[in-house]
């Protein structure tokens, strides 16, 4: 029974951190995926500003207008370029949260078994006891039947 103890807590400590790094890898990949359809929102808004653009400018576009245009399409693309950082950021901390709910998941995976086996083990050792004492009863009663034959 001690060695059963401190195998139990093991396997509850692991299991608790598996379901908390499931828990944050939930997180990561929500975050992953707002990252990444915020990037192709403003991909969509860049494509559709220069779409705007080039539309006004086949109709002719003052100066100072087409700047304004410009300028704005250079702050998108530099939205579009910290997004894409951002997006990398989160596919890499992802990575890293699937590894570690990997780990442990395999070190639950492996506690489990050594339970099991130990459970395995266990169970043996008692059919052999109860084997046992199923024996010793029988060559008792057979003694006793051969000592006293009138029972």
């Amino acid at each position: 029974m001690p060695q059963r103890l401190p195998l139990e807590m093991l396997t509850d400590l692991a299991r608790t951190q598996t379901d908390e790094s499931a828990k944050r890898l939930g997180l990561l990949q929500s975050a992953q995926l707002t990252a990444s359809q915020k990037l192709e929102m403003l991909m969509k808004y860049r494509q559709d500003y220069a779409l705007q653009l080039q539309a006004l400018m086949s109709e002719g576009l003052a100066t100072a207008k087409l700047r304004n245009y410009q300028a704005f399409l250079v702050t998108l693309d530099g939205a579009i370029d910290q997004q894409r950082a951002i997006v990398a950021q989160a596919m890499t901390r992802l990575d890293r949260g699937r590894d570690d709910w990997r780990n442990n998941k395999r070190r639950l995976n492996s506690f489990d078994t050594l339970a099991e086996r130990v459970r395995r083990q266990e169970l043996m050792a008692q059919a052999k006891r109860e084997q046992r004492e199923s024996d010793e009863r029988a060559a008792r009663k057979f003694f006793d039947r051969a000592a006293n034959p009138t029972l």
